[in-house]
């Protein structure tokens, strides 16, 4: 068959619509590829050009909203929604669309409100569901909790739920259940990232990841649980490269986790910029508080932690442990003028250490072992202490803090070697200029018989406030170990600043201790001229015997003094 050369002539206005639906079908499919390639920064721009020019796209207003959301631009996605509503009202699923939205933007008692304007759904239980938890309403969370049902979009909501309760291997047992069942779902390998990182896992975290950056190499929510692996691995420099690096390669338009990545930036750069803010999120993200607090702690502002932390009851572990620390910092600051005040807050600290540390799903944990040891140590009981900062010291072998609890541990229990070594192991200027840091390593240095270390560091002391105490303390503790010849040298400065008879007595029972040891072999011979002079500084009857007594042995012996 031979087919006519000349084209049949085509009805014109036919050729028009086939147009309009071709090209309508065709910008359908380019905006499908930016939702397939999550880049929803690009569909939004899509669509706006879309609607400037006129070209039709079926549901262009809410596929705009749509993309807003999962960009994380909450409040446009609601205001198209809104606008959408005014306009007709009829669509009545577009009010569980909103709803989302108030629920992001942490607007739950107007979530709740627009939710139930919706039609009866899977996803108006789920959001209403996560809307009962922010408003602490536990009767309605009872209900909603048995209204969701075996399907894949409720589980996932259910794990959330359990995640964002701490009870991360119940969430991790759900995410795992669909991963091995549906491989596909690639995602789970982030949410059960997340998991393992939350129970400390870092390793098996780390491994996850690697798996869905070979798909997804620009996931910004990846990527964050990367930094904050490399920065319980490694260290927060690295951890805030990997952040900066990401939000150099994206559009400045990225909206998506931005506050999220500001606040950990400032906890990888210890604190840098924690007042512009943390402060700022303090509403937006429940981690900004508590890092806020750790910040006025590290700070030694004592008074500004406990007034973000005193109207807050705990639920979670790490408020717990704020309370406990908030509390004892607290206490502990006004001890000297508040006595009872204080001993209440001390007595709250206790209490809130010892809910974790003997809660089940804590008390194996790192920091459910901090926290033990910490109540311990409120109640003096040192061997208790050590019982749980032992089992857990290899994983803070280069951690100040840790080694300055630790090494006070173990001077209690006299373990003067082993606190002497783990005094020593600390860099921290500020703790190494703390008073209470200066008196245990003296005390150690005395009981490990190197007084003359002790000695040292009174003379780094001398012109400061705490001297005085430093002193009394290396007079005593060298008189009671028989380290009577700088026991002697304390006692002596002491009598000069206050000549008080306990001192002098005690400066004359360290010479006589003294001059004992010389007269035994255990001191040096030349240490003899020091401690006539030392008693040569008070003229006394005693002094005066016990100085020609010296004087002759030291004839008899041929000693020149």
């Amino acid at each position: 068959m031979i087919l006519s050369r000349t084209k049949a002539v085509e009805d014109p206005k036919k050729k028009t619509n086939t147009s309009t639906q071709d090209k309508s079908k065709k910008k359908t499919n380019e905006l499908e590829d930016f939702i397939i390639q999550r880049d929803y920064t690009g569909a939004i721009a899509f669509l706006e050009f879309s609607r400037e020019n006129g070209t039709a796209i079926q549901d262009l207003e809410l596929w705009l909203a749509f993309a807003a959301f999962h960009a994380g631009d909450y409040q446009r996605a609601s205001d198209v929604y809104e606008d959408l509503l005014q306009k007709d009202s009829r669509n009545s699923q577009i009010y569980i669309y909103l709803a989302c939205c108030y629920f992001m933007l942490g607007k739950y008692d107007e979530a709740e409100h627009t939710a139930l304007k919706g039609p009866k759904s899977s996803l108006q239980t789920r959001v209403l569901f996560h809307v009962s938890h922010k408003q602490n309403d536990e009767e309605k969370f009872s209900n909603l909790h048995r209204q969701l049902q075996d399907t894949i979009q409720d589980q996932m909501c259910l794990a959330s739920m359990n995640y964002m309760k701490n009870q991360y291997q119940e969430a991790l047992d759900i995410y795992k259940r669909y991963l091995i069942e549906n491989r596909d779902y690639l995602a789970l390998n982030v949410y059960v990232a997340l998991c393992y990182y939350k129970l400390d896992y870092y390793d098996i975290s780390q491994e996850l990841l690697e798996g869905y950056f070979k798909k997804y190499p620009e996931s910004a929510t990846a990527i964050n649980i990367q930094a904050c692996n490399q920065y319980r691995l490694h260290n927060g420099k690295k951890a805030d490269n990997d952040l900066k690096q990401f939000l150099n390669k994206i559009d400045t338009s990225f909206n998506y986790a931005k506050e999220l990545f500001r606040h950990n930036m400032v906890v990888f750069e210890n604190g840098e910029g924690a007042l512009q803010v943390l402060t700022q999120l303090i509403d937006v993200i429940p981690e900004a508080r508590f890092n806020l607090v750790i910040y006025y702690l590290k700070q030694d502002q004592i008074e500004q932690a406990y007034n973000l932390m005193k109207d807050i009851e705990p639920s979670q572990s790490i408020e717990y442990i704020l309370q406990g620390v908030v509390n004892a910092a607290y206490g502990q600051e006004h001890n000297s003028v508040f006595y009872f005040y204080a001993h209440e807050h001390i007595k709250k600290a206790e209490s809130y250490f010892q809910t974790i540390g003997s809660s089940a799903n804590e008390c194996d944990t790192i920091p459910g072992r901090q926290s033990m040891a910490a109540c311990h140590f409120l109640h003096k009981r040192f061997y208790d202490v050590l019982v749980y900062l032992t089992s857990i010291k290899t994983y803070f072998s280069n951690d100040d803090i840790f080694n300055f609890n630790y090494a006070q541990a173990k001077a209690h229990e006299e373990k003067w070697a082993e606190a002497e070594e783990a005094f020593l192991l600390i860099n921290n200027e500020k703790i190494k200029n703390d008073h209470i840091y200066l008196t245990w390593l003296a005390r150690c240095y005395i009981y490990n018989n190197k007084a003359r270390l002790a000695w040292e560091l009174y003379i780094k002391l001398e012109q400061s406030n705490e001297s005085f105490s430093l002193l009394q303390l290396i007079a005593n503790d060298c008189y009671k170990h028989g380290c009577f010849f700088y026991a002697a040298r304390a006692f002596d400065i002491l009598e000069r600043v206050d000549p008080s008879s306990v001192y002098w007595e005690g400066k004359l029972g360290a010479c006589a201790g003294t001059f004992q040891q010389i007269v035994a072999g255990k001191e040096s011979r030349d240490t003899l001229r020091d401690i006539l002079a030392l008693l040569r500084n008070t003229k006394h009857p005693q002094g005066d015997q016990m100085i020609k007594v010296m004087r002759s042995w030291a004839r008899t012996n041929n000693i020149s003094v």
